[in-house]
């Protein structure tokens, strides 16, 4: 869900400002400290009109390294800072992915990957105006230019922001990158299968940002006539430098971890999962991806997963409708590898997650609260996948471990066969592992016989 969620942020990134290429691809000469001066500077219509040329040149070099084709001319419009913001402000108030991910803000406060009195949107706006630094947009397929960066640092953007126009007049971006996606909300009753799908969407952004990422890092080679495919070192350097930022990132540098990795990962795992398909397959591999692409977080993250065909077995769904029907739903989603990856390090250590998270196998959740009780604690059903039963247990301790964290009162209640249960203010969270699988609950009525549901007989969707 997270990266489900994130999806919701990251298609207001590529929608909205397809990349914030000041963090996300590394071209650290272009961000703006936040606020801006009193008096921002413009450049001059002498420098408009060599960034308008340039913008043929550019989209050349980019369909060359692509091997995609130059159908059209792409169009170009210089914009203000102003104009930029009144942009994003209208996707993230129109696009439903923005709407959903809003929507399932409150999980991620639950989680405690954002803190609860975070307020995420303003945040995200800032955020934004301080990272844009070039965008594409397919809407009205126009690259838009921004008129207080001088035209030597945006032409490194313009590489990345035209490969968006050759994939989008190749491949049909918009609909290539709707076409796997439902909220899984609207379905009454998920299966395995859609919970499998609800990353497909972050997947194919991987795709999309990771292309377009190679094309640059080749462009800001040419000087040194060198290039991504003949210094695979390049690759790990600046995916660390895209989460690092910059120093002047000021808004980028206050954003929660799990913020960070959110606006990152279509650029940074997508990068290294582009890397890695370059490596095996050349780059003609990048562009047979819009045909058969990767599905899942874990298929960017390990690219060894997607390359060697890994099937990952059906997770058990029980009856959702029935099992709350006393419940009305907040939110609904599949729990990926990335999401895992930000849990446990919340919960944890990001190195200790860096030792479990490869060991996911599949997972969801379920957000309610009781009908008729607006302001009840959000309830959670989170069931996960694990490659053994002691990866399962691993990580059931953790999460135990990490209730402190999330919670202002957690204390152990008690210890079952298979589980334990906690007490929190918010109500009881319950743990339990059953061979390669966990359940926990958390502030739901027990009565609803949720281990029988996911374990038991009552398992009614698996596929």
């Amino acid at each position: 869900m997270f990266q489900r969620g994130t999806k919701r942020l990251s298609s207001v990134l590529w929608l909205g400002v397809a990349a914030c290429c000041s963090v996300a691809s590394g071209a650290q000469t272009s961000s703006s400290p936040t606020p801006p001066p009193a008096v921002e500077h413009r450049i001059s219509p002498e420098q408009a009109a060599e960034l308008f040329r340039s913008v043929d040149d550019i989209l050349k070099f980019a369909s060359t390294e692509t091997a995609l084709p130059e159908r059209e001319k792409v169009k170009r419009k210089l914009v203000g800072r102003d104009e930029v913001v009144a942009y994003l402000q209208k996707h993230m108030d129109e696009d439903e992915d923005s709407q959903r991910f809003r929507r399932s803000e409150a999980v991620l406060k639950k989680f405690g990957l954002i803190p609860r009195d975070f307020d995420l949107r303003p945040f995200l706006i800032g955020l934004l105006r301080e990272q844009i630094a070039g965008y594409y947009d397919p809407a009205t397929k126009t690259v838009n230019l921004l008129d207080w960066l001088d035209a030597e640092q945006q032409k490194p953007v313009l590489a990345h922001e035209l490969t968006h126009a050759l994939q989008d007049q190749s491949f049909d971006l918009q609909k290539w990158m709707k076409g796997t996606e439902k909220d899984l909300i609207t379905i009454e009753n998920p299966t395995s299968d859609d919970f499998d799908r609800d990353e497909a969407a972050e997947a194919r952004q991987a795709v999309v940002e990771g292309q377009a990422t190679v094309t640059l890092i080749d462009y800001e080679l040419i000087p040194a006539g060198m290039s991504m495919a003949g210094s695979p070192q390049i690759v790990e350097a600046m995916r660390e430098t895209m989460l690092a930022g910059t120093p002047d990132s000021v808004q980028y540098q206050k954003a929660p971890l799990f913020l960070k990795e959110a606006l990152t990962f279509p650029y940074r795992y997508g990068l290294g999962f582009a890397g890695e398909v370059v490596a095996q397959r050349g780059k003609a591999g990048l562009n047979a991806l819009f045909k058969n692409p990767p599905t899942t977080t874990r298929q960017i993250m390990e690219p060894e997963a997607f390359l060697s065909g890994e099937k990952l077995p059906a997770m058990p769904v029980p009856d959702f409708k029935r099992l709350f029907k006393d419940y009305e739903t907040v939110d609904v989603g599949g729990f990926g590898e990335f999401d895992t990856a930000m849990l446990v390090g919340q919960l944890a250590t990001p190195v200790i997650a860096q030792t479990i998270y490869p060991h996911w196998r599949g997972g969801y959740y379920f957000a309610v609260r009781p009908k008729g009780k607006p302001t009840a604690p959000l309830g959670l059903l989170y069931v996960s996948r694990w490659s053994s039963a002691e990866k399962a247990e691993e990580f059931a301790a953790i999460y135990a471990k990490g209730l402190t964290k999330r919670y202002q009162k957690a204390v152990f209640q008690e210890a079952f066969t298979g589980g334990v249960t906690w007490n929190t203010e918010e109500g009881t969270v319950s743990i339990e592992t059953r061979s390669d699988l966990v359940l926990v609950a958390e502030s739901l009525d027990h009565k609803e016989r949720l281990t029988e549901a996911v374990f038991g007989r009552d398992i009614t969707n698996v596929k």
